[in-house]
C-alpha cells in the first residue's frame, strides 16, 4: 500500500472492442488483479476502454449509455476489497440532461467523455475532457460536450491530474491542473498509430512536463478498431525528462509503475525501456495487428485472396498468415489466358513458403461466357477496358462466392497508388471485406516486403525466413489483362508517382512546388487528374488500416461531383 512518499500507479494498456461492455470489463478486471499483484495503489485505463474507442454514435443510444453505468458501478463495487482503486475510461451520462429516448440527436451534448474515479466501493468522482478533437478522424465535437477545466483529483493520497487524450496536446489544462496543485500528471488517450508518430508525442509530453515540472505517465490503447490501429507505446517522463518507462508497441500490457517523493517532488522509478520497432517492422506489425483484431473481433473463421504472383496479394497473403496463421488462409489463383506461367509458379512458390492451400479456378470459361452474353452489344467493337475489367470482376466474383459458401472473409488487396489513381476495378479486385494495404504506397509494399523476407514481427504467427518469393520482388508488375501488359504502359514509376502522391495527398502541395521538386508538368497534371476521377471508387473501398496522416477515408474528404482542375497555367 502506498505510504507517504511512495505509491504505484499501473497503466493498462488495453485492447477493447467498441461496443462489447461486457467483454471489456472483463479485461478490466483482469488487467486489475494483475495490478493488484504487482501492488499497485491505483490502475488507470486508456481514453473510453469501457465502451472501446472511437464509440462513434453508439454514445447516442440510451441502452448502451445504461449499459456502461451498471459495468461502471460493477467495477466500483469490485474496489470494496481494499485493491488498487480505478481511473476508468467512459463515456458519462449524469442526468443533467433529459433524453425522450426515441429523438437520434437527444443525448447530443449530453454525454462526456469522462475518466472516473473508483475507489472503496463506489464511484467517487470524475473528470470529463476539454479539447474535443474535430479533424482528420476525429469528430468527438458531434457526440460529447466538453468538460469544464479540470483540477486534480486525491487519490489515496496522491494528487492525480488527468488530462485526457487531447488536454495534453494544449498547455491550457496541464497548467491548470498544475496551478491547482497536481503532483502527478496520468494522460489516457486514444492515439491512433501513424508511422513515426511516436516522436511527436514524446515531444508534445516533453513540452508539457517542461511547463509543469510535473511527470507525466502517457497510456495509449493498443488494437484494432475498423481502419483505426492503436499501437500502445505508453511512456512515463521525469521531471528532468528523462525517459522512466517505455512500454511496447502493439502489445497488451500492465505496468506497475512506482511513483517517489525526494525533497517534496515526485518521480517516476526507472523501469523497463521497450525499444521501439524500426519504421517498416512498426509499419508491418501495424498492418498485421489490424487485420487481426478485424477479423477477430467481427467473428470471421479467416480469409480467402486471390495469389496472382504479383507483390501486391503475396504481401497481403504473408501479412494474413502473420496475423491469423496459415490455418485460416487459403488462396485462389485465377489465371486467364494473359496469365503468364511465372505467375503462376510465382503464386504457388508463395503459398508453399506460407504453408497456405492454394486453389486454382481458371477464368476463361466465364470469359467466353460473357463475351457471348454481350456479343449482341458489343459485335464489332475492338475489346479494351470493358474485357479487361470483367476480368476483374470475374475474379471477385469468384472469391465472394466461396465466402459465402466457406465462411471466410474477401481479403481485398490493392495498394495505395493503385487506389489513389483508379487502377482498382470497382467489384472485381475492389471486392473484400478488409484491405491491409490500403494505405500503403506501392512503394512501401516493396520495402516492407523486403523486410518480412529479412525478418518476422514479434507478434506474427508465420514461418521464419523468406516468405515472398526474391522473383516477385524483381519481376515488373503488371495486372495482366492483356498480353505484354505492365503498369508502365500507362503510369508513371512507382517512385515518381508516389512522391507526386505524398504531395497531393499527404501535404496538399501546389502545381509549382511538385514542379519545383523536380517532377514534369505533364507527369503531375496527368496523376492529379487520375486521382480527381477516382474519387468515387474510393467511396465504395472497403477497410483497411490506416498508417498515415491522410488515409484515403475521413482524413481525406473530397466531393464526389467536383469541377474543379489543375491549374493550367
Amino acid at each position: 500500500m502506498q505510504s507517504p512518499d511512495r505509491s504505484i500507479v499501473a497503466l493498462a494498456q488495453l485492447n477493447p472492442t467498441v461496443g462489447d461492455v461486457a467483454g471489456n470489463l472483463a479485461l478490466i478486471r483482469r488487467a486489475r488483479a494483475e495490478a493488484a499483484a504487482g501492488g499497485a495503489d491505483a490502475m488507470i485505463t486508456a481514453e473510453l476502454a469501457l465502451s472501446g474507442y472511437p464509440p462513434e454514435d453508439l454514445v447516442l443510444k440510451p441502452d448502451f449509455l445504461a449499459a456502461l453505468r451498471e459495468a461502471a458501478e460493477a467495477l466500483a463495487a469490485d474496489t470494496a476489497d481494499g485493491g488498487p482503486a480505478l481511473l476508468i475510461g467512459t463515456p458519462w451520462y449524469d442526468g443533467g440532461a433529459a433524453w425522450s429516448g426515441t429523438a437520434p440527436h437527444s443525448l447530443r451534448g449530453a454525454v462526456t467523455n469522462a475518466v472516473l474515479y473508483l475507489d472503496r466501493g463506489r464511484i467517487v468522482t470524475r473528470r470529463d475532457k476539454v479539447e474535443l478533437p474535430n479533424y482528420g478522424v476525429f469528430d468527438e465535437i458531434r457526440v460529447f460536450r466538453a468538460g469544464a477545466p479540470p483540477g486534480p483529483i486525491m487519490v489515496r493520497g496522491l494528487r492525480i491530474g488527468i488530462p485526457i487524450c487531447e488536454d495534453v496536446w494544449f498547455p491550457d489544462v496541464a497548467e491548470t491542473l498544475a496551478e491547482s496543485g497536481a503532483e502527478v500528471l496520468l494522460v489516457p488517450n486514444g492515439s491512433p498509430y501513424e508511422a513515426n508518430k511516436l516522436d511527436r508525442r514524446l515531444q508534445i509530453v516533453s513540452a508539457r512536463v517542461g511547463e509543469t515540472g510535473l511527470p507525466v505517465a502517457y497510456l495509449n490503447q493498443v488494437g484494432g478498431q475498423d481502419e483505426l490501429l492503436f499501437d500502445g507505446a505508453s511512456f512515463a517522463i521525469n521531471p528532468d525528462y528523462g525517459l522512466a518507462l517505455q512500454m511496447p508497441a502493439f502489445e497488451s500490457r500492465v505496468a506497475c509503475l512506482p511513483l517517489v517523493r525526494e525533497a517534496g517532488a515526485w518521480r517516476f522509478e526507472l523501469q523497463d525501456k521497450r525499444a521501439q520497432p524500426p519504421e517498416d517492422e512498426a509499419i508491418y506489425s501495424a498492418l498485421t495487428l489490424g487485420l487481426r483484431d478485424y477479423v477477430n473481433k467481427n467473428g470471421f473463421p479467416g480469409v480467402v485472396l486471390g495469389l496472382s504472383g504479383g507483390v501486391d496479394s503475396a504481401l497481403s497473403a504473408a501479412i494474413a498468415v502473420d496475423a491469423l496463421g496459415a490455418g485460416r488462409v487459403r488462396a485462389v489463383m485465377m489465371p486467364s489466358p494473359y496469365t503468364g506461367r511465372d505467375s503462376l509458379e510465382d503464386a504457388a512458390d508463395c503459398a508453399r513458403l506460407l504453408g497456405i492451400r492454394l486453389d486454382d479456378i481458371p477464368i476463361e470459361a466465364a470469359m467466353e461466357t460473357f463475351a457471348g452474353m454481350l456479343a449482341p452489344l458489343f459485335g464489332g467493337l475492338p475489346a479494351g477496358i470493358a474485357e479487361e475489367n470483367l476480368q476483374s470482376r470475374a475474379r471477385g466474383l469468384t472469391l465472394m462466392a466461396i465466402s459465402n459458401k466457406l465462411g471466410p472473409m474477401v481479403l481485398s488487396t490493392g495498394n495505395k497508388s493503385e487506389m489513389s489513381v483508379g487502377y482498382a476495378t470497382l467489384y472485381g479486385d475492389m471486392c473484400g471485406g478488409f484491405n491491409p494495404l490500403k494505405d500503403v504506397y506501392k512503394t512501401q509494399v516493396y520495402r516492407i516486403a523486403r523486410w518480412r523476407n529479412r525478418a518476422k514481427p514479434a507478434l506474427g504467427l508465420g514461418p521464419e525466413g523468406r516468405a515472398i518469393p526474391e522473383c516477385i520482388l524483381t519481376k515488373a508488375p503488371s495486372a495482366e489483362l492483356r498480353y505484354g501488359q505492365t503498369d508502365r504502359d500507362s503510369l508513371p514509376d512507382y517512385d515518381s508517382l508516389d512522391a507526386i502522391l505524398t504531395g497531393l495527398i499527404e501535404r496538399e502541395t501546389s502545381l509549382d512546388s511538385l514542379i519545383a521538386e523536380g517532377h514534369s508538368r505533364e507527369t503531375v497534371l496527368q496523376v492529379w487528374g487520375l486521382l480527381d476521377r477516382a474519387e468515387y471508387k474510393r467511396r465504395q473501398s472497403c477497410p483497411g488500416t490506416k498508417i498515415t496522416g491522410r488515409a484515403l477515408s475521413r482524413d481525406r474528404r473530397y466531393p464526389l461531383t467536383n469541377g474543379f482542375r489543375a491549374p493550367k497555367r
